[in-house]
């Protein structure tokens, strides 16, 4: 039988895995404590135990999603030549069709960092992390400018993820040629 530490830490949990769901079908500002403990299958009370607020919630779930996708997304590079690390970055990319559920979690935490300075500086932070993870594994390949590199790979891919949420036929393999020559490739 778990203890009452699992108990919460599994709490915890379900409310983040409740908030980021939520953010991809209504939006930031349309999550309540109501919604998210409905979700989770929860007390509302429990919302505001584990959290101190519902953007506090929010940012959190954002953090740990926008953590571990930039922490795969480097980790997939790290053994592989600069080319066919673009090619996996990009295949990886297909799975974010702009609108589903991770997609917009992304670029609703985005929006919502000029209003949360925590939350700004959790993903300043994430950011910067991957392009100097990036410009290592550059850097170890041989490319030239490998931080101006990271820099223009990284950008790219958020912005292409943000013109598919607007255009669904934008094609990621169609710039994967031009980032490969640019790596070396």
């Amino acid at each position: 039988m778990p203890n009452s530490a699992d108990r919460g830490r599994r709490t915890r949990e379900q409310l983040i895995d409740a908030a980021a769901q939520l953010v991809g079908e209504v939006g930031w500002g349309a999550v309540t404590t109501r919604l998210v403990a409905e979700r989770a299958g929860v007390n509302p009370a429990l919302v505001h135990y584990h959290f101190s607020s519902v953007s506090d919630l929010l940012s959190t779930a954002a953090l740990q999603f926008a953590t571990r996708i930039l922490a795969e997304s480097a980790d997939a590079v790290r053994a592989v030549a600069p080319a066919e690390g673009v090619e996996r970055i990009f295949a990886d990319l297909a799975r974010f069709t702009g609108t589903d559920p991770e997609s917009l979690l992304l670029a609703e935490a985005f929006l919502a960092a000029h209003r949360l300075p925590a939350l700004r500086d959790g993903l300043s932070a994430l950011v910067v992390d991957f392009r100097a993870r990036i410009a290592d594994w550059l850097r170890a390949a041989g490319v030239p400018d490998a931080d101006a590199v990271a820099l223009l790979l990284s950008a790219s891919i958020d912005g292409l993820v943000l013109h598919r949420a607007l255009d669904p036929s934008v094609d990621f393999g169609v710039v994967a040629g031009p980032l490969r020559r640019l790596v070396g490739g």
